[in-house]
């Protein structure tokens, strides 16, 4: 009874006794391993917690940070990677890394109580001076919408939810209250069904398809389009600049030097996939593998090539005097400065850093990638792909500001705005209140989970939200729209 308990202590009482281990996201099973550590009751033990509110409600953060401290108050200690400022803000000490990311992070930049962090990014956001601030206006609902009648998968029995065509809608809800299956088992599904011919739910991996009543507004979506954190490759070949489609424009450059000329170099000689200017003992992968038999394998540097992926008489080929191996190995930001003068390029590479990746390096393996910077990656090809094939999509994206700073949340925003404005929707499953509240329209599940949620409690503007009696989200989200109207914008 102890361990059950505490199981619904830190938010999983929606969870069935025989619910499958592999089913789970990552933030449930972490969840699940602090349940089994409150029940073990030790003492002077080390707790270390990564992101430990993913997938959270406001109302679940609070009861988790409550166990935390039960957990410390049994005299152990508990180190928490957090990005969330009501976790932080119950932090005993905060220690932030920065400035920046990538190679311009790395320091320490405040070691202390976090209210003691004046001058930091952090703490410009803890003390109000920065915020995200509540939109003057929104986009209007309708006239167009997409409307679902009757739908049903698993606690959600015959739900009608209505989307607001050409606006950033969001989803809400408590964890397990239904929204994953509305929007992804149900809305995307039957969408990709009629406008694709069919759906890629894995039946043999037991992934179900909800069922609808009734979905009109189809028509007036051309596609759909899910932006998940799944790897853009699944090899170290695939890369940022590779998966924007950039890569081409710096081999035509390459190709079109007075030396790559002489030599009769074409732009695919510049490619590491393609035999002619790669290095042919490690077939342009800069490594070999070593077969360790009993043990899991690995890489090394390859001796001919010394890693740079190239022969040695291509890298005498240059542009602002580096070879193709050190222009992948430039930042996204110092590429936008050396080829300021490429339309194309140019283009390629301002996508990348307005959805905040300017510190990625061109040839950065996709398998270092994090989840949040493969949906980044992703996010910004689609915006690329906007101007050039049309409006109309409907883009799906769940928990995108998973793993993201508040700051890094502010450019998020912006960019999901820009996908609107550029005549999409944009529907989203979130729980970051700042999202929230900058929405055009919430659809708001619940009230609780499991059993006793799967339906909708309201749906409308955060305004109409958050004077919802019934709605937790509306509860939560009031304040926010309150203090964010008085702060300064970030």
């Amino acid at each position: 009874d102890a361990r059950l308990r505490y199981l619904d202590d830190v938010g999983l009482g929606y969870l069935t006794l025989d619910r499958q281990a592999r089913t789970l996201s990552g933030g449930e099973a972490q969840r699940i391993a602090l349940a089994n550590a409150l029940g073990s009751r030790l003492v002077d033990s080390m707790y270390v917690l990564d992101e430990p509110s993913i997938g959270l409600h406001a109302r679940d953060t609070d009861r988790l940070l409550a166990l935390l401290h039960r957990l410390r108050d049994l005299g152990n200690t508990v180190i928490v990677v957090e990005h969330d400022l009501a976790a932080v803000r119950e932090a005993d000490f905060m220690l932030e890394l920065g400035p920046g990311a990538g190679e311009k992070g790395g320091e320490v930049v405040h070691a202390g109580p976090p209210l003691e962090a004046v001058d930091t990014l952090t703490g410009q956001y803890l003390s109000g001076a920065k915020c995200i601030a509540v939109p003057s206006a929104r986009r209007p609902a309708g006239p167009l919408w997409l409307r679902v009648k009757g739908a049903t998968l698993h606690n959600l029995k015959g739900v009608d939810v209505n989307i607001p065509l050409g606006t950033l809608t969001t989803v809400t809800g408590v964890s397990g209250s239904g929204k994953s299956t509305l929007v992804h088992d149900i809305i995307y599904r039957e969408l990709e069904r009629r406008l694709h011919g069919g759906h890629s739910a894995k039946s043999h991996l037991g992934e179900l398809v909800g069922a609808v009543a009734e979905l009109s507004g189809t028509e007036l979506v051309s596609d759909v389009l899910l932006v998940d954190q799944s790897p853009i490759g699944r090899t170290p070949r695939s890369n940022p600049i590779t998966y924007v489609k950039g890569f081409d424009e710096i081999r035509e450059l390459f190709a079109s030097q007075p030396l790559a000329r002489a030599r009769g170099y074409t732009a695919s000689t510049f490619s590491f996939n393609l035999p002619g200017g790669r290095c042919e003992a490690c077939d342009g992968a800069g490594h070999v593998q070593v077969e360790m038999v009993f043990l899991a394998d690995v890489f090394v540097p390859c001796d001919i090539c010394g890693g740079s992926r190239y022969k040695r008489e291509l890298l005498e080929v240059k542009i602002h005097g580096a070879s193709i191996h050190d222009v992948l190995q430039w930042t996204v930001e110092e590429a936008i400065t050396r080829f300021r003068h490429q339309p194309k390029l140019g283009t390629a590479l301002w996508h990348l850093h307005q959805v905040g990746l300017g510190y990625l390096r061109l040839g950065q393996p996709a398998t270092t990638l994090s989840g949040g910077e493969a949906q980044r990656l992703k996010i910004a090809r689609e915006l690329a792909a906007a101007k050039r094939k049309g409006a109309r999509k409907l883009y799906i994206l769940d928990e995108p500001t998973t793993g993201l700073h508040l700051d890094d949340v502010r450019v998020l925003i912006q960019v999901l705005d820009r996908l609107v404005d550029a005549g999409n929707t944009v529907l989203l499953i979130e729980h970051h209140l700042d999202v929230i509240k900058k929405s055009d329209w919430i659809i708001d599940l619940g009230p609780e989970a499991g059993d006793e949620g799967g339906r909708l409690v309201v749906e409308g503007t955060p305004e109409e939200v958050a004077v919802c009696q019934e709605s937790l989200t509306g509860r939560y989200l009031q304040p926010y729209l309150e203090s964010a109207s008085m702060g300064v914008t970030a």
